[in-house]
């Protein structure tokens, strides 16, 4: 007899963006670990092979690789053209700036946009236009708490274009529900990921930051990835258009 898991991703196929690091690379094994059947994206070959050797199931499924990057458009055809019918999206491809608002620069905008809002609102648009996702499917965006709960200091860019995602995924459950498809976003507070790491903030400065969070510690990639599981699973199936917050606590220090 069967292990009853209502979480299980048996027989679906998921699509991961942004797979080669950090959450989108714990949730496609993750994923995989509950039985799913991956596709996997991401600019750097290197990296994303090396999620690629992590999945498992490789023995049984056709997981499957493809390199892309979001914001070209030639790319991003090419992409849809070889994606299989998929059973659930979780679009975690992006990037920070911290910045002050003075020196916030239309181009500056433009850059972290077009990763953050445009490319992945594009690919939401044409999945769902080119009807790539099963009935029944389960999309999910990675928002953030940074511009929708909290609200700090030279983080304007990288927040608002987290809260414009966090604003089209409304949209789009209400109107993807004509044909039973879910959109939901998790907005996380600080998760140890490399995007953190690289500089704007001192290593000492991000071990004084935790100290804010009533649970003591930032997220880890897993934490986010169990609650993308969870959206993507049959357990949630009553769920559409809410935007999910993990953040340790820090909304209601």
């Amino acid at each position: 007899m069967e292990k009853y898991n209502p979480y299980s991703l048996e027989g679906k196929t998921i699509f991961v963006t942004g797979a080669s690091s950090g959450i989108g690379k714990c949730t496609a094994i993750e994923a995989s670990k509950l039985g799913a059947t991956l596709v996997i994206t991401a600019r750097d070959e290197l990296r994303l092979q090396e999620t690629f050797n992590s999945l498992e199931g490789k023995d049984s499924r056709e997981h499957k690789l493809i390199i892309a990057d979001l914001t070209n458009e030639a790319q991003m055809s090419a992409l849809l053209e070889n994606l299989p019918q998929i059973d659930g999206v979780v679009l975690c491809a992006g990037k920070g700036l911290t910045l002050p608002i003075q020196f916030a620069s239309r181009d500056k905008f433009d850059d972290i946009f077009n990763v953050n809002f445009f490319a992945p609102v594009e690919l939401l648009r044409l999945l769902f236009k080119k009807k790539k996702l099963n009935k029944e499917s389960s999309a999910v965006l990675l928002a953030s708490l940074g511009g929708t709960q909290i609200f700090s200091g030279g983080n304007g860019i990288y927040g608002a274009s987290k809260a414009a995602l966090n604003t089209v995924m409304k949209f789009a459950a209400k109107e993807f529900a004509s044909r039973k498809v879910r959109v939901n976003s998790i907005c996380p507070g600080m998760v140890d990921t490399p995007l953190i790491h690289r500089g704007t903030v001192s290593e000492e400065q991000l071990e004084e930051d935790k100290k804010r969070y009533p649970l003591g510690r930032y997220g880890r990639p897993e934490d986010i990835a169990y609650a993308a599981i969870y959206l993507l699973s049959d357990a949630s199936s009553w769920v559409t258009g809410q935007s999910m917050i993990l953040d340790g606590g820090i909304s209601i220090r």
